[in-house]
């Protein structure tokens, strides 16, 4: 008979109890088997944010970004591990007070024992990352990087690009694109009307650097996150622009860091951020829509 323990007055064997101790070293050295820290942007600061990896992991808790909500939310789940894509500190803080909101998530996350670590642009450039679940999403088969390079060793590249199954009419691929990523608005230039969309090039959040190898590679369409305005004129002849949104283009990116850390270290709780953290609202005035559409007859 196995042994038992008594736990608020049921009885569990040891084995159902048992659940291996890892470090919080271990959640960060699955992250970067998957997405080399070599991989990151010049200008990035992924990896590790704040706190210590020595210590054991209780939980982890994915977000997007790292808000006072956030901090709150992981301490509240027993989780000692804030996994975030977009990194808390891009620079460095000469004074931790409470003056911001990057200083104050940084105090409360040490004063609960919570580390921050951030899987950012090496995760959108890793094989099968962002990029590739943004395109496994929309359907997009014989996946490939948009610009591929090689960093330190490690293969990795900026956007991707394929093709749908089977052609679609350019408004009604736009339609279907903001219904799977909850679209609030989303903005498009006006296309080659005459040609359907079936090869797609995309980057999640600000991808506009990557629209000139687009058109490049005859892409019918190539989605992004944010796109400045200028980059809108000279296309209609190219391509279709459908710009999403930085937040709604990468909303998928938790379930992808769910995914890696469940199948390198299935022991861990692991938690979505149950609060969106999108700092940017939508006001909807059909009328005005209205009107602008006339001033433009």
């Amino acid at each position: 008979m196995p042994a038992r323990l008594e736990q608020n007055g049921k009885f569990l064997t040891f084995a159902a109890l048992y659940i291996r101790s890892m470090k919080i070293k271990e959640v960060a050295a699955a992250l970067e088997r998957f997405a080399p820290l070599p991989l990151q942007e010049d200008y990035d600061n992924a990896g590790l944010q704040v706190g210590l990896t020595e210590t054991e992991a209780s939980g982890a808790l994915l977000c997007l970004d790292v808000t006072e909500e956030t901090v709150r939310e992981a301490k509240h789940r027993g989780c000692n591990v804030l996994v975030a894509h977009h990194p808390l500190l891009f620079r460095g803080l000469k004074c931790v007070s409470a003056a911001t909101e990057v200083e104050r998530c940084v105090r409360e996350a040490i004063l609960h024992g919570i580390t921050i670590y951030a899987a950012h642009t090496n995760l959108d450039n890793a094989p099968g990352g962002v990029n590739h679940r943004i395109a496994e999403k929309i359907g997009l088969e014989e996946v490939k990087f948009l610009q591929p390079f090689t960093r330190a060793g490690f293969e990795g590249g900026s956007g991707v690009i394929g093709v749908l199954p089977k052609p679609e009419a350019p408004l009604e691929f736009l339609h279907r694109v903001a219904e799977i990523f909850g679209v609030e608005c989303l903005m498009h230039n006006e296309g080659p009307k005459e040609r359907p969309v079936q090869r797609v090039a995309l980057c999640g959040g600000s991808g506009d650097f990557l629209l000139s190898e687009a058109v490049r590679q005859g892409a019918d369409a190539f989605l992004t996150g944010e796109m400045g305005y200028h980059h809108y004129f000279g296309h209609a002849s190219a391509l279709w622009l459908g710009v999403l949104g930085h937040y709604q283009s990468e909303r998928f990116t938790l379930s992808l860091m769910r995914d890696v850390l469940a199948q390198a270290l299935p022991e861990l709780p692991v938690f979505l951020a149950s609060q969106p953290t999108n700092p940017i609202r939508y006001m909807h005035l059909p009328e005005m829509a209205a009107q602008n559409q006339k001033e433009q007859q």
